[in-house]
């Protein structure tokens, strides 16, 4: 096929494509060597512009790396195969840019499969430092060079037409074409963090991925969305850089990034677990441990009563109270809130719980009545409006009421919680929703109730904080909570609120959203010089004066 100058060549690759896609582990075709016919056309394609935009030519390099990147994608040793048939200095070459994003997709994808293999790691590594740099520099300006070439071109006649064409295969307008270009955008960022948890894994480029200005701090933030929610992105590449002492100890220097790892921590996120997996790396390693305790132990108090996550962890709370606990005898020394923080949970995991084994079911059952009427006097309090009393109490009926009550201890925390987000304590609130929703057990009938309760009121406090993110996780559990329970009676109904709310912070969350308020800056700047240049600026900044001179005048005189 290469040295074959046709107009079918496409058509023979687009057919390729397709049995690639659907038949990945097929090994006639890697025996008939398809891995150097691909790799050769993408040369061809990179050394030849004229041949590249000469008929439809421009749709072989994406077909080609999509090829070997599907028949690697299961099997070590096509992917052997493809390093032999030298395929690795052609992607290297589409990860750079040579010629669209869309190709740098495909050869990042591509140069993943190769470096997850043991057998074929080696092979990209000789590359090491440019596919680090290549990888971290891409995961950084997806979003931005997708917006700018393709999603932030509204005229769909300036869109490139091959983009098009392999974004929607023909199917739809302008809208899906902006819908797969997000998804592909954030496939992009995905894989190539992917790509950095290969060499990461095996404790290679460590440095070279911390020591990036900006770079662990952009880490944090980037996530797979709401398209692609299955991949760990940011948070998991993190994880992997706390199992070595050079990650946590450059991870531990960023309070940005502690602060997300702590946001994650106490989110409804998938990927949990990682967050507070990172914290607790962080706490065990004394070197460490100093430096991230202030943020960490003020957020995983609130979580020191979950049991399990899903079928990821067990015991979640225990391991956290240990790590937080690990030298409590030695006493912190840092900031009050923390000191008083870990002395929460030391009485609340080893003074309480010793306190309670000695007691008997008579006198537990006796505790729990008594918080149930202190309960009730705090609700007194709060529906008379005296709600910081009331507040005080559920705290008297949390020290009350014994551990093992957990669905009584979970709606004690959830009315505090209001009265918290009703005297204006945001991060109070949140705090003993989280502490709520830490108590009950997901998918529980009689949990639901107050788990979804304790979900929408952490969701509009973050809402209210401007975490948009944990916003929309909460708001999606909320709702799947209230479908759960409208279909146990009989309904559909999903509040209107919570639609609005998640609809509000999907659009906060978009993946274009930096990317689009910068373009949009730049075009208000550029108006400016250009009305500048016009003289027009001046005028308009002389009115300006003169109207605020006339308004002073009005309020020196009113004052006379």
């Amino acid at each position: 096929m290469p040295s074959i100058d046709s107009h079918e060549n496409v058509l023979i690759l687009s057919e390729l494509w397709t049995i690639a896609m659907h038949h990945p582990d097929d090994p006639q075709l890697p025996s008939l060597g398809i891995f150097a016919s691909m790799a050769a056309l993408i040369q061809k394609a990179i050394n030849s512009p004229s041949w590249l935009l000469h008929d439809q030519n421009i749709y072989i390099p994406y077909y080609a790396a999509h090829v070997i990147g599907s028949y690697t994608m299961n099997k070590p040793e096509f992917a052997q195969q493809a390093v032999e048939s030298g395929v690795i200095p052609q992607l290297l070459d589409l990860l750079g840019g040579k010629i669209s994003w869309v190709e740098q997709r495909v050869a990042v994808r591509a140069l993943g499969h190769l470096a997850s293999y043991q057998t074929t790691f080696e092979a990209v590594a000789v590359y090491e430092r440019e596919v680090v740099e290549l990888a971290m520099e891409l995961a950084c300006s997806a979003a931005d060079v997708v917006y700018k070439e393709f999603v932030g071109v509204k005229d769909g006649a300036l869109r490139l037409k091959y983009h098009c064409d392999l974004l929607t295969r023909g199917v739809g307008g302008s809208e899906m074409e902006e819908r797969k270009a997000e998804e592909w955008a954030s496939q992009v960022q995905c894989w190539s963090l992917y790509l950095l948890n290969c060499f990461a894994s095996k404790e290679r480029s460590i440095t070279l991925i911390c020591s990036r200005v900006g770079f662990l701090e952009r880490l944090s933030k980037m996530w797979g969305g709401v398209a692609n929610h299955s991949s760990p992105a940011g948070i998991g590449l993190i994880r992997i850089l706390c199992y070595y002492k050079a990650g946590r100890k450059k991870i531990a220097e960023s309070e940005q990034v502690i602060q997300s790892l702590c946001n994650i921590s106490r989110s409804s996120d998938d990927w949990q677990y990682m967050g507070i997996d990172c914290l607790v790396l962080l706490l065990r390693d004394r070197e460490t441990r100093y430096r991230v305790m202030e943020l960490a132990s003020l957020c995983l108090v609130d979580l020191v009563e979950v049991k399990n996550l899903g079928n990821y962890r067990s015991n979640v709370g225990e391991t956290i109270a240990e790590a937080l606990l690990l030298d409590y005898k030695l006493q912190f020394k840092g900031d009050e809130r923390a000191a008083k923080t870990l002395q929460e949970v030391w009485s609340l995991k080893v003074g309480r719980r010793k306190k309670e084994r000695t007691m008997s079911k008579e006198r537990l059952e006796e505790r729990k009545v008594l918080a149930m009427l202190i309960k009730q006097q705090a609700k007194r309090f709060f529906l008379v409006g005296e709600v910081e009393e009331a507040m005080v109490k559920y705290g008297e009926a949390l020290e009350t009421c014994p551990l093992r009550f957990r669905k009584e201890r979970m709606c004690l925390y959830g009315d505090r919680a209001e009265c918290r987000w009703v005297v204006g304590d945001v991060e109070g609130a949140i705090s003993d929703s989280t502490r709520a929703i830490s108590l009950s057990a997901a998918g529980t009938t009689g949990n639901c109730h107050g788990r979804n309760r304790s979900l929408w009121r952490r969701a509009k406090g973050y809402e209210r904080k401007g975490m948009a993110k944990e916003c929309l996780m909460d708001c999606i559990m909320y709702v799947s909570g209230c479908v759960r329970m409208e279909r146990r009676r009989g309904g559909g109904v999903i509040p209107y609120d919570a639609v609005r709310l998640m609809s509000k912070m999907m659009d906060a969350t978009w993946l274009f959203a930096a990317a689009a308020a910068a373009a949009k800056s730049a075009k208000a700047d550029e108006l400016l010089v250009k009305d500048d240049e016009n003289g027009e600026l001046e005028e308009i900044v002389m009115r300006m004066v003169m109207e605020t001179k006339g308004v002073d005048d009005d309020i020196s005189l009113s004052g006379i």
